[in-house]
């Protein structure tokens, strides 16, 4: 992520609401409830085919001393990627809301130590798609590095499914 990336990051987390703000502002999600005060709360925002998102993480979610914990990498990267195909398979279906969508499956894969005290960069992008199913690219920065890659299979739920409806 650029320079001019973050810069506009920045902007944008101190203007606007993010799309949990905007389409689940009950939602209790471990890694992106708006209204979950123990869970991460990640912040995503659309900027033209991405969507980016800032993160900081606290002491206990710590790995060992200096490191965050690849438990929450994960969280970070589900949460945000699945954020990324609801939001682009809304713009593709030509809707006003999203419908809820959940992960098919995810790949992770750390490529280095991601340090906790550390300004995080999450981007993801929709690599391809079906009318209810998106698979996202995404990948955590920290101090300018790659840290960690998730590749994940994200689709919109029907009736019946335990999470219809959940926004």
């Amino acid at each position: 992520m650029s320079i001019c990336a973050y810069l506009w990051l920045n902007f944008l987390m101190n203007n606007e609401k993010s799309l949990q703000e905007t389409y689940a502002p009950n939602g209790i999600c471990f890694g992106c409830g708006v209204a979950n005060d123990k869970g991460l709360r990640i912040r995503s925002f659309a900027k033209d085919d991405e969507v980016v998102c800032e993160w900081h993480a606290e002491p206990h979610h710590q790995a060992f001393p200096g490191m965050l914990n690849g438990g929450i990498i994960g969280a970070l990267l589900d949460c945000h990627s699945n954020w990324t195909a609801a939001y682009f398979l809304m713009k593709q279906n030509g809707k006003t809301e999203p419908d809820c969508t959940v992960t098919a499956d995810f790949h992770v894969k750390l490529k280095r130590p991601t340090p906790f005290d550390a300004t995080l960069y999450l981007n993801a992008k929709v690599v391809e798609s079906t009318e209810d199913k998106a698979i996202v690219e995404a990948e955590l920065i920290a101090n300018e590095k790659v840290c960690a890659t998730c590749r994940g299979t994200f689709v919109a739920v029907k009736p019946g499914h335990p999470a219809y409806h959940r926004w």
